[in-house]
């Protein structure tokens, strides 16, 4: 894989990368040209922990930033492809007789930082510090902003969420496991999903 074609995680943790576990270094390098990631599990727990939250979030699940209800057991499907120097993720929920779906696309910032820009429309931009701990990839933000109706919304450290996420590889299971948590001042955990998937890397039919 040529390095423009490395992935943003890759680019931003430089030599770091061979600090990963095996399985993880191989989700984050990138998906090559004409392929596809795909992988399959379930999310133990996923969505919004207190209820009065629920309605106001409802916009950014009709936008698939994130989801507006609370649900376990959730199978899920995830498919990982790299265009224009970005690492784009389409993770689609099945939810009963329903689907939804969050999409995102990540840009490398530089040494260390990644961007993640959030919806579809995009709506909802994070930089991140991207880091290694003993072989998982833990990612914690810096800045939040919302974009919405044509207006850009910076939010203050202070006062905007903090949003963590780990990735490591469970050697009993033989999973892969991804763990996000979203935190706000005063409120605490408000989001978050958990869970196990299985990953593999195909060519892309279409």
């Amino acid at each position: 894989m040529s390095p423009h074609a490395r992935s943003p995680y890759a680019r931003a943790l430089g030599e770091h990368i061979g600090q990963l576990h095996p399985a993880l270094r191989r989700y984050f390098e990138g998906v090559p040209e004409g392929h596809v990631g795909i992988g399959e599990g379930v999310f133990e727990r996923v969505g919004v922990r207190h209820r009065w939250m629920r309605p106001l979030l409802l916009p950014l699940q009709r936008r698939h930033v994130l989801l507006a209800d609370a649900a376990t057991d959730v199978p899920f499907v995830v498919r990982n492809t790299m265009r224009n120097g970005q690492a784009r993720a389409e993770r689609t929920l099945l939810l009963g007789d329903r689907r939804w779906t969050m999409v995102d696309a990540v840009s490398f910032l530089g040494p260390g930082r990644v961007v993640d820009r959030i919806g579809r429309p995009m709506s909802v931009a994070a930089s991140f510090d991207v880091s290694v701990a003993e072989g998982a990839l833990r990612l914690t933000s810096r800045r939040t902003g919302i974009r919405w109706i044509g207006l850009r919304l910076g939010l203050p450290r202070f006062l905007g969420p903090r949003v963590t996420l780990t990735e490591r590889f469970d050697e009993e299971s033989r999973r892969q496991r991804v763990r996000l948590r979203i935190c706000l001042p005063l409120v605490g955990c408000v989001y978050e999903y958990e869970g196990g998937f299985d990953y593999r890397i195909e060519e892309d039919r279409g």
